[in-house]
């Protein structure tokens, strides 16, 4: 008879406790204390309801993880800020400047909000949060709508955008002020990109409005280098993750069809993973690619404003008893 030694060439190990089992997913163990054979799974991933916004609303920015949440602006455009503590959200001090399309990045008590659209006039303002109101601080380089954006309020960046063509600038934040960085190979504004990204190793994705791209590329503080592309061409999406480990969710397709799709990227290439309940576009998203949450956004025609909240579990890792005979 084979035995397991035989066919994997090495032994069961022998453990007196199970390990963490996040770092030995697909890996076989003897648990001693228990007489349990175990092996480490990893779930596929979904997303499920949260709890609903205030005011339903789309083309806000978003900030933090799916338990400690914010987000602010939206169209009217409004001044309109909420935080979330992965049950309610609960309305606080509004922005300085109502707007839409805007960017965020940070936490629900260190947040930036920079730039956006009132009407055909493209924003330059940034205002932070400090987990109780908005302060003006200095203003982007350059006025645009619909940026992708990552990192912190005194490591942050943008990325793109429309003034109202599409752009390729990018403009890091270093806690005072705003300075131009290395361009995007392509030009495109309603791009994804990883929120908890840094300023030297980021990813945006996707975009458009003429395509919309498939396009993703990284930065490494300098440059921007194309990488594999989406599988799904998609733009105003929600994005989340770090550079090597992100979720491009939600969003628009063409000819302009709200979608559910959901995509990982691992840093060589991106999979399809489970979609959202709600297809819907321009939420207001952030997160980890474990902790992301997309809150509001809107499906045309029929302009449906929502205020749903959706979050994703992160693809939890298990340890699941072997039954041996």
């Amino acid at each position: 008879m084979a035995t397991y030694k035989g066919i994997q060439g090495y032994s069961v190990q022998k453990l007196a406790s199970d390990p963490t089992v996040a770092d030995v997913v697909g890996q076989l163990w003897y648990n001693s204390t228990t007489g349990k054979f175990k092996v480490a799974v990893q779930a596929a991933g979904t997303w499920s309801a949260g709890g609903a916004i205030g005011t339903a609303r789309y083309s806000q920015a978003g900030a933090g993880i799916k338990t400690a949440a914010l987000i602010f602006g939206g169209n009217g455009p409004v001044a309109l800020t909420e935080t979330y503590d992965g049950t309610t959200w609960t309305e606080v001090n509004n922005l300085i400047l109502a707007r839409n399309f805007n960017a965020g990045m940070g936490t629900n008590t260190a947040a930036l909000c920079a730039g956006g659209a009132v009407g055909a006039s493209m924003k330059v303002e940034t205002e932070l949060w400090d987990g109780t109101s908005w302060t003006e601080v200095n203003d982007l380089n350059t006025g645009r709508r619909k940026l992708g954006s990552c990192g912190t309020t005194t490591a942050g960046l943008v990325s793109g955008g429309g003034n109202p063509g599409s752009s390729a600038l990018t403009e890091t934040y270093d806690g005072t002020s705003w300075a131009e960085g290395g361009d995007l190979n392509s030009a495109r504004q309603g791009l994804g990109g990883a929120n908890k990204g840094t300023t030297t190793a980021t990813l945006m994705f996707g975009g458009g409005p003429t395509g919309p791209f498939t396009v993703t590329e990284s930065y490494d503080g300098t440059t921007w280098t194309e990488e594999s592309d989406l599988n799904t061409a998609v733009q105003n999406m929600g994005g989340a993750g770090i550079q090597t480990n992100a979720l491009a969710f939600g969003g628009s397709t063409p000819p302009g069809a709200e979608t559910v799709n959901t995509q990982s990227f691992d840093g060589s290439s991106w999979t399809e993973l489970n979609n959202m309940g709600t297809a819907r576009y321009l939420m207001g998203a952030a997160g980890g690619a474990t902790d992301a949450f997309g809150a509001g956004g809107y499906t045309a025609p029929g302009t449906t404003k929502y205020d749903l909240t959706e979050e994703w579990d992160g693809a939890p890792v298990s340890a699941k008893i072997v039954t041996v005979s």
